[in-house]
């Protein structure tokens, strides 16, 4: 014996209208924690605000090219270029003009010490200069004395951070520019995870060999005006976790096991109703 179609239709709207509350319900929830630069912003204030200048380090690699007025005249304060080809066959040193070649500086490591051995220059101390400290250093050197109006391209060869934690892409990035703030590191990770703790983000930072630490709360506009939403290179962030991951890991189990039976059941109830 079968049920009449009608009461099977009434069967599946009943069970519809079960159902599809409950599922609405669990779907509802608040955004609230997930929503970065909260409230209101004080224009004046962050408007004055401008990105520091970073400072050399230890173990930074940096590339420093120096012109004047005289092409010649400079070409025993620059290193010489090397060139990497990735033709087959090829080896560093051979011509730029084949197919797949590059010429790259090879740069200055700054050891230890604070210092770098420069080109025609010999020793140098610029651990805690910024690019501008170094131009200034460097006319010292140079300028009238040996060189005519001077000037220098200085970069940094290995400007990178480190993103940790609740982070979509965890791992070591290279600063595509001469700055980056914090929401832009996050976005080249990938953004935090839907656990990752937005009000409690840690900027781990070394200084002229000192440690220093600091916490941020990325719900809040005001953390522009930290020294730390600007990121320096080798500063490394850290994301922890929220209390739900916790709880997630936890349930995530029994969640499952508890999906799969009532799945089996209401699906053992279909059955046997149209089966009568």
């Amino acid at each position: 014996m079968r049920f009449p179609l009608s009461n099977r239709n009434s069967f599946f709207v009943g069970f519809l209208g079960l159902v599809l509350p409950l599922v609405l319900l669990c779907s509802c929830g608040t955004t609230r924690p997930y929503v970065y630069m909260q409230g209101s912003f004080d224009t004046a204030t962050l408007s004055k605000i401008n990105a520091a200048d970073p400072v050399f380090q230890k173990g930074d690699l940096i590339s420093i090219v120096v012109y004047s007025d005289n092409p010649v005249a400079t070409q025993i304060y620059n290193q010489q270029l090397i060139t990497v080809s990735s033709g087959a066959g090829s080896a560093a040193g051979e011509s730029s003009g084949l197919a797949g070649s590059s010429p790259t500086a090879p740069g200055y490591l700054i050891d230890e010490n604070g210092n770098i051995e420069f080109q025609g220059l010999g020793l140098l101390h610029i651990e805690g200069l910024t690019r501008a400290g170094l131009k200034t250093l460097l006319d010292s050197k140079l300028k009238d004395t040996l060189l005519k109006n001077p000037y220098y391209n200085i970069r940094f060869l290995n400007n990178r951070f480190t993103m940790l934690g609740e982070i979509n892409h965890p791992g070591i990035f290279s600063i595509p520019s001469d700055h980056i703030n914090l929401l832009e590191a996050l976005s080249l990770a990938g953004d935090m995870t839907q656990y990752g703790r937005r009000d409690n983000v840690l900027v781990m930072r070394e200084q002229n060999g000192v440690r220093q630490w600091a916490r941020l709360d990325v719900t809040k506009p005001d953390i522009m005006a930290s020294p730390y939403f600007y990121l320096q290179q080798n500063d490394i962030v850290y994301v922890e976790q929220n209390r739900k991951k916790s709880a997630a890991n936890d349930q995530l189990t029994m969640r499952n096991i508890s999906i799969a039976t009532s799945l089996v059941s209401v699906v053992a109830i279909l059955f046997t109703v149209f089966k009568l």
